[in-house]
């Protein structure tokens, strides 16, 4: 059973998380102290599932007393880190935090790579991307990073081209080359699987996609390559806290032979480990 909390993003809304909360100071100290439970902010899947494999079946032996909470947004668990309502976060990638720290003043460290989810793009109208028709709705995740990995994904396999230098932060803006006059409808990156049934195609990270019971090996029209790719998830925590022993642990067992295996064996190549 899953001794994990969930919050959704109706409740984090009304609860007005931002980087000025001042939450009450025990559960500060509990979640950012170096005593007590080390409690780490994750997406649902694959981040929390990964995480409470190690809860049930490694973290004891290793001393380390975990807690996970779950949340549904890309926002909250950076700023809940950088307040200290949480210890530690485990959802995003490199080009993600450094984006979101250069836009929020915010200092969240990476600690260790674990793993990658291929962005893919899905469809319920079509078979093949080529089968796209002109004018066809495709949607992409809004955020500046996410958004620029899809569009890279797109020209990657030649459904649109981008300007020489667009990068991680590309925009439809950048587009030089759109042989089939796609449209780009910008939403919020949980959103994009949810969509599927309005638009013609969407592009879907991956743990939204295990989420929405998307299979990437197999339903998706195009999937990002592993080879080279930057975008691993990781561990992180606010700046100073990378010497927290608890932090030490949970990373050392998130590495392990027992969690590539974990990984392997669950998710079948939607999810890859990146060590």
């Amino acid at each position: 059973m899953r001794n994990t909390a969930k919050i959704t993003t109706a409740v984090l809304a009304a609860g007005a998380l931002t980087l000025g909360l001042s939450a009450c100071g025990s559960d500060k100290d509990a979640a950012s102290g170096t005593s007590g439970p080390l409690v780490v902010a994750a997406s649902p899947a694959p981040h929390a599932e990964i995480l409470d494999y190690v809860k049930e079946n490694l973290a004891k032996d290793a001393g380390l007393d975990l807690e996970v909470k779950e949340f549904t947004d890309y926002v909250t668990p950076n700023t809940a880190t950088e307040d200290g309502s949480v210890g530690a976060n485990y959802f995003q990638t490199q080009p993600y935090l450094d984006d979101f720290n250069k836009k929020n003043g915010t200092h969240i460290v990476s600690v260790v790579d674990v793993h990658l989810e291929p962005l893919g793009l899905y469809s319920h109208k079509v078979k093949k991307a080529d089968d796209l028709k002109s004018g066809a709705t495709v949607a992409v995740p809004n955020d500046t990073v996410n958004e620029g990995r899809a569009l890279q994904l797109l020209a990657a396999n030649e459904i649109i081209t981008l300007k020489d230098g667009a990068g991680t932060s590309a925009t439809p803006a950048d587009i030089t080359g759109n042989p089939k006059k796609l449209e780009f409808k910008e939403l919020e990156a949980a959103q994009t699987p949810r969509s599927l049934d309005d638009v013609d195609a969407a592009v879907v990270n991956g743990n939204y996609a295990i989420e929405a019971d998307l299979k990437p090996a197999q339903d998706a029209l195009v999937l990002e390559s592993a080879k080279g790719n930057p975008n691993s998830n990781l561990l992180a925590v606010k700046e100073g806290q990378e010497d927290d022993p608890r932090v030490k642990k949970l990373a050392k067992l998130l590495n392990s032979p027992e969690v590539k295996k974990f990984i392997e064996d669950k998710y079948a190549g939607a999810v890859l480990p990146s060590f």
